[in-house]
């Protein structure tokens, strides 16, 4: 079920909401929970009903290898201790090798190799990288011996929260069980409440009046067009850089709002990203708790900046490297992380200089380098990244709007030319070229949602704001379209 969907909004939303709060307040905890998870794995099956038992199975797996490290952490010796943990990090890495890179695997194999065994087809399931890993995570601070024995109902409830199962935040134990056992959040809270209602809005505005239409661009160049001239190839990239971010930031304000409204503070997972001067705070803004699951539990156990610079770096690289093949079962997403890491190497080098960039080129750098990586991101393949990127670098002609060939006639002599763009003649692609670049100047000059409802009043204002963005929002719910993560 999405979250930008009439059934989730007008239906299982404040249903589950009413419910559970009315149990709660009841001073009925136990059916509470039962009821919540119910709900949520409702919500889960409702996309496809096949792979409940994937997540139940995935659930009870970890939670008896938590309970055996948890529990006979005295009895066990060291090295037992260690199988069984390994037996379970090597359970849910071999669940998400099989369904998300087996025919990843086999299709590289048969390039490689020149046989020609047949690909699976496998179905992805919904949700199956965020869950993994934040079972992983629990699994690490079990060994670790930093978190307590958790009843089964509980743990449940923890990893199937319906508001942070499809695509994050990926949560500790320690964040999410003790709310639900606090008994101040049994009772209805109108100021989380209306807090929650107010970010869930201003996400579904994000993405289905934003980031919905920026795809429209984004689509257009980077699957339809076979060749992109400078000013094209500019729009569609910077088109996917806008829609990915209202994509992402509008799943997870969505996401913080709905479990505001049970009581349950979520960990903040995106903070203006694009407002970055280099590429480590944009890693700390963007995706925050997948970030910090990959240092935690990637890159220190590798040792970290612990050691040498060169083997700093190597950690670094690998992390990233691991980072893009967890988007995505592609040589694209890896690319990608590639490019991160050699770009996150040389910030980590540049800090020894203690040189001091100007902050303007510094965004300038960092925006643009994002930019670009997006590209690959974005791309089916490597021939459709690197023509947008010649189009970028006007490598594939330099066209101006037809309108413009009387005053800057002058320009033809460098080999600038004067005529209809596609985007000029798609429909309303004029308009939507206007809107991206306005938009990317709202980004980066306006408050970002946490921001906002740190400052939120219950004001008639305030009421009139949000009243209006629901509106809109859901009178845009014509096609309904998923959110980008949701592939991952």
């Amino acid at each position: 079920m999405l979250f930008n969907s009439y059934e989730f909004i007008f239906l299982f939303l404040p249903i589950t909401l009413l419910v559970y709060l009315a149990l709660s307040k009841g001073n009925l905890l136990l059916t509470a929970k039962v009821f919540l998870v119910t709900a949520s794995l409702f919500f889960y099956a409702w996309w496809n009903p096949i792979y409940l038992p994937l997540i139940l199975c995935s659930i009870i797996f970890n939670y008896l290898i938590g309970t055996l490290l948890a529990r006979k952490r005295e009895k066990f010796s060291h090295s037992n201790r260690k199988i069984v943990f390994a037996a379970g990090i090597f359970g849910n890495l071999a669940l998400l090798d099989y369904y998300k890179y087996a025919d990843f695997f086999i299709a590289n194999i048969n390039y490689i190799s020149g046989f020609n065994i047949s690909p699976r087809h496998i179905i992805l399931p919904l949700a199956i990288s965020f869950f993994t890993f934040q079972q992983i995570a629990y699994l690490f601070d079990t060994y670790r011996g930093e978190c307590k024995e958790y009843s089964l109902l509980n743990y449940t409830l923890f990893v199937s929260f319906f508001p942070q199962l499809i695509a994050g935040p990926i949560v500790h134990h320690k964040e999410v069980i003790p709310q639900f056992e606090d008994s101040k959040n049994r009772l209805i809270n109108f100021e989380n409440l209306s807090a929650g209602v107010f970010l869930f809005f201003i996400g579904l505005f994000k993405k289905v009046v934003l980031a919905d239409t920026f795809s429209i661009l984004a689509n257009n160049g980077f699957d339809k067009m076979s060749v992109l001239t400078f000013i094209e190839a500019w729009a569609t990239s910077l088109s996917y850089t806008l829609q990915l971010y209202f994509d992402f930031s509008g799943y997870t304000d969505m996401a913080l709002g709905a479990a505001l409204m049970f009581n349950i503070k979520l960990p903040t997972n995106f903070n203006s990203p694009y407002k970055s001067l280099n590429i480590q705070d944009f890693w700390r803004r963007w995706h925050i708790t997948l970030n910090r699951f990959m240092s935690n539990y990637v890159y220190i156990p590798m040792g970290g900046n612990r050691i040498s610079l060169p083997r700093t770096l190597l950690n670094l690289m690998v992390t990233f490297l691991i980072g893009g093949l967890w988007h995505g079962a592609g040589w694209t997403f890896v690319f990608w992380g590639f490019l991160h890491g050699i770009a996150i190497a040389i910030h980590r080098i540049w800090r020894r200089f203690n040189i001091n960039m100007p902050k303007f080129l510094a965004w300038f750098l960092t925006f643009n380098f994002v930019n670009i990586a997006w590209v690959f991101f974005r791309s089916r393949n490597f021939n459709d990244a690197f023509k947008v990127l010649k189009g970028m670098l006007g490598m594939s002609g330099v066209i101006l709007p037809g309108m413009l060939a009387s005053k800057l006639a002058f320009l033809r002599q460098y080999g600038i030319d004067f005529r209809g763009l596609w985007m000029m003649n798609m429909a309303n692609g004029e308009r939507l070229t206007i809107i991206t670049f306005a938009f990317l100047l709202i980004v980066l000059l306006f408050k970002n949602s946490n921001q906002m409802i740190d400052s939120l009043k219950p004001t008639w204002k305030n009421f009139a704001f949000i009243m209006a963005i629901a509106i809109v929002s859901i009178f845009s719910m014509g096609r309904i379209q998923e959110f980008i993560y949701f592939n991952f």
